[in-house]
């Protein structure tokens, strides 16, 4: 999830560059909501996430 939130934040740089507005601002919205649900998943991960094994 956070490969997708990168690619989405180096499309949204890149229209930049070329100036098509209604892509950036599309581009990084996407990028910001896929950056915070990969945020909230892994802060879940890291409480909810595997234990240490139980070794007999």
């Amino acid at each position: 999830m956070l490969k997708w939130s990168l690619i989405f934040l180096v499309v949204a740089v890149i229209a930049g560059i070329f100036g098509f507005f209604n892509i950036v601002a599309a581009a990084a919205a996407i990028a910001k909501v896929l950056f915070f649900i990969f945020i909230v998943l892994f802060i879940i991960t890291l409480f909810t996430g595997r234990r240490g094994r139980n070794s007999m």
